[in-house]
Formats: C-alpha cells, structure tokens, sequence
C-alpha cells in the first residue's frame, strides 16, 4: 500500500503515531534533545481512550513549552517546516483534525529531508510523490518515506504492540537527521 493510502486507513492511534513520528525526526531542527516527544508517545501507549486524550493535551502543552523557540522570522525553511508541525499537532487525539495533521506531517517532513538532502534538488515545485515507492528519489528522502510507511504498517499489523518498533524506527531516523544537521552546520562555520 502506498503511503497515502495506508494514511487514510489508519486508526487514530496509527494517525498519531504517524505525525509524532515525523515530528519526532524532525526534532534535531527544534534544537530538541531525544526524549523531547516521550510525553506524547507514552499517551499513546495508554489502553483507555479517555486517559489518552486527556494526557495527550497535557503533554502537548509540556513539549510545546519545551520546544518553544524563537519567531520564525530569519529560520530556514525545514526549521520552519518543523516549528509548524508541532504547532499544528491537535488538542484531541482523534477526530478529522488528527488526520489532516498526520497527513500534514507526512508532507512537511519529506520537504523536510528534501532541503537538507545534499543530493536533492531543493527548490522543486511539487512535493514528494507519497502514492508509489521510493525509487529515484535522493537517499534522506527515500528513507524518510521509508520510515513513514513502516510506521504506519507497524501500527496497523500490530495495534499498540507496533508503538515500540514504531519509536525505534524513529529514533534511528532522527539520528540520521541530528547527522545531517550536524554536517549542514560545521559546513556553514
């Protein structure tokens, strides 16, 4: 299944893991350190949908207040992109609006892994092609569509037992990216 499509059949959790997952790759932008986003993954662990939602907004505000980072004015595009998913995540974790922040995030972190891919085109007029596989695309972005659909397939096969592997391939992406960033930076000194 394509990413697109496995995004439209995931269930709220699989949604929420989806967009905290890309979020959470991205975090090495947001000057982050590797448990910034626990707070949210440990509410999707919860069995109780009530608990989960009330714990999801309270940990929502906490990583907010942790990310907080200064006015995007003067930030290049991918930290830009990654301020704007945090700031978009929803209060609750269900309804429509966690599914057009999931999809919102699958987009943004692939532009994301576009710009600071040293092989990509930066400035394409289209985003990523999310509907078919990885194939021809720089390698940082195949990799992060990759890592989408894996997410997501482990939520769906796996249900709450898939949020374990599903953290793990997302903390071996978000240390390919703090890899990148790190390069980008010593490259601009």
């Amino acid at each position: 299944m394509s990413l697109v499509e496995l995004i439209a059949r995931a269930d709220a959790r699989g949604l929420a893991a989806s967009g905290l997952a890309c979020l959470d790759r991205c975090v090495p932008l947001l000057d982050g350190d590797d448990e910034a986003l626990r707070p949210l993954w440990a509410t999707l662990a919860d069995g109780t949908a009530d608990a989960a939602g009330r714990d999801w907004a309270q940990g929502l505000t906490q990583v907010r207040d942790k990310l907080a980072g200064p006015d995007a004015t003067g930030e290049d595009e991918a930290v830009v992109l990654a301020r704007r998913m945090l700031a978009a995540a929803p209060a609750e974790c269900s309804g429509p609006d966690l599914r057009t922040w999931a999809d919102g995030c699958s987009v943004a972190s692939l532009r994301i892994h576009r710009l600071l891919d040293p092989a990509a085109d930066p400035a394409p007029e289209t985003d990523v092609p999310r509907d078919g596989g990885a194939q021809g695309l720089p390698p940082l972005v195949a990799a992060e569509l990759r890592r989408q659909v894996g997410v997501l397939e482990l939520l769906a096969g796996h249900g709450a037992a898939g949020l374990r592997p599903a953290l793990e391939v997302s903390t071996e992406g978000r240390r390919v990216l703090r890899a990148v960033v790190s390069r980008r930076a010593r490259g601009r000194c």
